[in-house]
């Protein structure tokens, strides 16, 4: 197999497994994993496109197959797209110098994207209120997902992005899977 094509196998590989673990954490934990009040620690698989961007696209397939458990189409599609957004620009940020405030600011996507949008789709889609006319209920519950998501990712994902760049085999296997 020549270089171009072990390379997109591995990024395919990285995509694949990355979707898989977020949907099987997220689904594992399920008490924990859905609601206005969240803690999906499967999120804290948000910080690999900082390091590997095609696991923007697992991150997103995964986030789908998880939200399907919520058999409501406003969170399997915005709440998929939220994700999705948040890796993107994780993996952008990802292409600066790694220092400690630009992984604190690709830890912050996460955050936002999922408090705007999932807030939203759970005060519009789950209460079946408007949101701009209870815009005190959707400030809360966008603050109630932002704050799960600020647990996980700044309690567990902000130290592993500053502990596995030490490590050889991440270092290694992220090296082979960018070439």
């Amino acid at each position: 197999m020549n270089n171009s094509k072990a390379s997109l196998t591995r990024k395919l590989a990285a995509a694949a497994v990355t979707g898989a673990a977020y949907a099987v954490l997220t689904v594992s934990l399920a008490p924990i994993s859905y609601g206005a009040l969240q803690f999906r620690v499967s999120e804290v698989l948000c910080i690999l496109p900082y390091f590997m961007p095609c696991t923007a696209w697992g991150l997103f397939a995964g986030c789908i197959l998880a939200n399907l458990m919520t058999a409501n189409i406003f969170d399997i599609v915005f709440g998929s797209l939220a994700t999705l957004f948040a890796a993107l620009c994780t993996a952008a940020i990802g292409k600066r110098r790694h220092t400690l405030g630009n992984d604190a600011l690709a830890c912050l996507m996460p955050v936002v994207f999922n408090a705007v949008i999932v807030g939203a789709v759970i005060v519009g889609a789950y209460e079946g209120l408007h949101v701009f006319e209870h815009f005190d209920v959707y400030l809360l519950t966008a603050a109630s997902v932002g704050f799960g998501e600020l647990v996980v990712l700044f309690l567990l994902g902000l130290p592993l992005m500053r502990l596995l760049p030490g490590k050889k085999f991440f270092r290694e296997f992220t090296e082979k899977t960018n070439a």
